[in-house]
């Protein structure tokens, strides 16, 4: 005679499962499996069901209760793809966590296959609604692009450019501070900061290039007064040498400890950020009344200012490690409010009396 019936397991960490059987025929068949449950309730219902089935002469096909695998969500794959992003430098790899911070808040929780154009464009809206900027925008969506990307998602909707459109922006032209104007803040620096500046405007070396995750005293060659950009540091991966004035240069030893004490990965500017950077010429300009500028404004007053000085696009480009020489020429070069060089060496010994 076919039965049914519950039976009670506990679990090694004391948490039972209600484990419902039944059997076709009498105590001789064979005991089947008709679920499992983690409440008395619903391992009740699933009995009535079976025995039903029982009732009705059919074997009761508990196959068709069985849980569809559970989707991958956006969540889920982008932490498998930035795991699997081994070849990225620790600088890329946390731009990659700034913009999925931007992305998943929005989509985090949508299966991978069933995010629709739609839902990027959401994403834009959104994302435009609070602030962002138009390069930002468009960077989050390449990441997003590139997580679709991984677990193979054809027809990646965040590459459709027929219905996902960026906001309209205005470019704004970078204004390189004066001569003047970065003379004005440089007595209202720290010495490291300052140093930091007067270094940018005379290399046009990028800001992440010189601070402290780039620039180590193992790079540094005394005889020849120059220091190597290592390909891990370098944007375009493949290194360059930055020559500097020989007082520059000896002011930037001088704040180096004896080379007995130093080690090969010491940075030569510690605890030198873009942001901190950043944050304190903000203060000085303010302070002095000056315009406000960023540092990599210093890198296109210097490019500019070799420009008008008649240096050859060629040469600027292996100077700054920029690989284009057209986005060099079409982005790097402004109308400058003057063409006055500082006297860095001037400069280097008011701020070694000041401090």
């Amino acid at each position: 005679m076919a039965s049914v019936w519950i039976e009670r397991r506990e679990s090694a960490s004391g948490h039972g499962r209600y484990i419902v059987k039944y059997r076709l025929g009498g105590r001789e068949s064979a005991h089947r499996y008709a679920g499992s449950f983690a409440t008395r309730r619903e391992a009740l219902a699933r009995q009535r069901w079976v025995s039903g089935e029982l009732a009705g002469l059919r074997v009761p096909r508990v196959d068709q209760f069985a849980e569809a695998p559970a989707k991958l969500t956006l969540a889920e794959a982008a932490e498998a793809w930035r795991a699997s992003r081994v070849d990225v430098t620790e600088g890329t790899a946390i731009g990659h966590r700034v913009q999925l911070g931007r992305v998943l808040p929005v989509l985090g929780s949508r299966a991978v296959d069933e995010i629709t154009p739609a839902d990027v464009a959401r994403l834009v809206s959104e994302l435009n609604a609070a602030g962002r900027k138009r390069e930002t925008i468009r960077k989050s969506l390449t990441v997003l692009a590139q997580v679709l990307d991984f677990v193979g998602v054809t027809d990646n909707p965040a590459r459709d450019r027929v219905r996902v459109r960026l906001p309209r922006e205005e470019r704004e032209e970078p204004t390189p501070p004066s001569a003047g104007q970065i003379e004005a803040v440089l007595g209202l620096m720290p010495r490291q900061y300052a140093l930091a500046i007067v270094v940018l405007d005379a290399t046009g070396m990028r800001v992440g290039e010189l601070e402290q995750k780039g620039l180590r005293c193992g790079d540094v060659d005394e005889p020849n007064n120059r220091w190597r950009v290592r390909r891990a540091v370098e944007k375009g991966r493949r290194g360059r040498w930055i020559s500097l004035p020989p007082d520059l240069f000896a002011a930037v030893l001088a704040t180096l400890p004896p080379r007995e004490d130093r080690t090969s990965d010491r940075p030569v500017f510690p605890g030198l950020t873009q942001e901190l950077l950043r944050t304190a010429i903000s203060r000085a300009c303010k302070a002095s009344g000056t315009p406000v500028w960023s540092p990599h404004d210093l890198r296109h007053r210097r490019i500019s200012l070799w420009h008008r000085q008649g240096e050859t696009w060629a040469l600027i480009g292996a100077r700054v490690g920029q690989r284009s020489l057209s986005v060099t020429a079409d982005t790097y070069t402004h109308v400058l409010l003057d063409d006055r060089e500082l006297n860095h060496a001037q400069l280097v010994d008011e701020l070694l009396l000041a401090h």
